[in-house]
């Protein structure tokens, strides 16, 4: 059974007999008092990428206009910037989750034999308004025991650029709303290519939460193969601060990686969408915004060809024509009988040829 402990981390205990309970060692009950920074109860419709300045290197960040700006990328850039913070976890191909290294977990949970599954994360980001570039940190936070001091510890902090001179990213398609979807290439040696697939979908009905979902996928030969899943589940809590503000218990959501996964026939059957896309194949610019085309199309999806996930997220990698292409998809059941999903579609070649967004409803 999954649970919270102190507001930090999700556990299961392994007992010798087979018997699963959330077990919380007596001192964790007495939570202390702690004061929390000021954050903003409601976010702002139109927000300025940089109403708060940053107070590190990034200040003196050089950024290039990679594609001349538009209203759409300020809008985006509005909608992107700030303060992202939640839970994050691994998964299997089989979408099974990836206990934390031991050497993070606390003393205190493995003498009561926990397993710890989720990172308590941040991902501070700042958008330029002006040019199409953004910059953000992914920050991953030391599990600790009860709301201590030390909550905030960081174990790794992963910085990425999109755009400008210091440009990381092989692909990049965004929409307004906030949601995108990068492809980013590692040559780990002659033969082998790696391509980190980042999906963020922002939740129509509330843009202060969003779930970014990243497929690991190595390039072998001309063939792509899942190696495994990354989760984030995050909330806004206020403009852009380089990540210094929020931990420990202040976390509005809760760690999820052993709840309840979705269930494929929810999302299998016959479903219409209506399609945003960005095509790559043969165009010079890495960032795109994703552009509606008209008419609903209708489609087929297979609940066998789905890795099933938590908090309503599939992940999916099908070969389409007789192979002549790969789709890579991702994607989060807000309801019931209404998706959101994102997709890398791939030429035989294992060259990216577009990226589509779509909202989809069942037929």
């Amino acid at each position: 059974m999954a649970g919270v402990i102190s507001g930090r981390l999700a556990a299961i205990i392994h007992h010798h007999h087979h018997h699963h309970t959330t077990l919380i060692p007596t001192h964790l009950h007495q939570q202390p008092t702690i004061k929390l920074p000021t954050i903003h109860a409601r976010r702002p419709s139109t927000m300025s990428a940089s109403a708060i300045t940053p107070t590190t290197s990034l200040d003196n960040l050089t950024i290039q206009p990679t594609i001349p700006s538009s209203g759409c990328w300020s809008e985006f850039a509005g909608n992107i910037s700030g303060e992202w913070d939640g839970f994050g976890a691994d998964f299997t191909v089989d979408g099974k989750p990836i206990e934390l290294p031991e050497n993070v977990v606390p003393n205190a949970y493995r003498e009561w034999e926990v397993q710890v599954f989720d990172w308590q994360t941040q991902c501070p980001t700042l958008a330029q308004p002006d040019n199409s570039s953004v910059i953000y940190k992914l920050v991953r936070l030391l599990p600790t025991v009860g709301c201590e001091a030390d909550a905030a510890t960081r174990y790794s902090v992963e910085e990425r650029v999109i755009g400008g001179e210091d440009n990381m990213v092989s692909s990049f398609a965004y929409q307004a709303s906030g949601c995108y979807t990068a492809v980013w290439s590692t040559q780990k040696s002659a033969s082998l290519k790696v391509l980190e697939l980042e999906h963020c979908l922002i939740d129509p009905r509330d843009k202060e939460s969003r779930v970014r979902v990243i497929q690991i996928v190595s390039v072998e030969g001309n063939k792509l193969v899942l190696k495994n899943i990354k989760v984030f589940v995050e909330q806004w809590y206020g403009p852009f601060r380089n990540g210094d503000q929020l931990g420990g218990c202040a976390i509005r959501d809760s760690a999820f990686a052993t709840t309840k996964v979705l269930n494929g026939s929810e999302v299998s059957g016959v479903w219409q969408r209506s399609n945003s896309i960005a095509r790559f194949q043969d165009s010079p610019n890495i960032l795109q915004e994703l552009v509606a085309v008209d008419g609903i199309e209708k489609s087929a999806r297979d609940a066998d060809s789905l890795v099933l996930l938590p908090r309503n997220l599939w992940s999916s990698k099908v070969e389409l024509e007789d192979g002549e292409k790969t789709c890579c998809e991702v994607g989060w059941l807000l309801e019931p009988g209404r998706a959101i999903t994102s997709k890398c579609v791939f030429s035989i070649n294992a060259e990216l040829k577009e990226i589509i967004v779509s909202s989809e409803t069942a037929a």
